[in-house]
């Protein structure tokens, strides 16, 4: 099967691209060569090989959720380097108008 210069615009103009005449010209034979490298792969003799979406099992690495309490108020605002007013201290970033 060999890709025609009009399936190559056919298939640039869904990707919405836009290719110049020789672009199109150089761009069919490229095209061929990869679908034909692509049915080389699927060619394989597979049989007996299962489906795989990873070489490896995968494991679930995450834990599992804890509910746990929240820090007091207090205890957090301890640790911050400016307090006003029950709140984090920031400096201002916007000018008001």
């Amino acid at each position: 099967m060999s890709i025609t210069r009009d399936e190559v615009v056919h298939l640039a103009r869904l990707s919405r691209l836009a290719l110049g005449q020789e672009e199109l010209d150089h761009l069919a034979p490229q095209l061929d060569q990869i679908i034909s490298a692509v049915a080389r792969v699927q060619e394989v003799a597979a049989e007996g090989i299962p489906p795989t979406s990873h070489a490896l099992p995968l494991t679930n690495v995450f834990r599992e959720d804890e509910i746990v309490p929240c820090l007091a108020a207090d205890v957090v605002l301890s640790e911050a380097p400016a307090v006003e007013q029950q709140r984090f201290k920031v400096p201002r970033i916007l000018a008001e108008d």
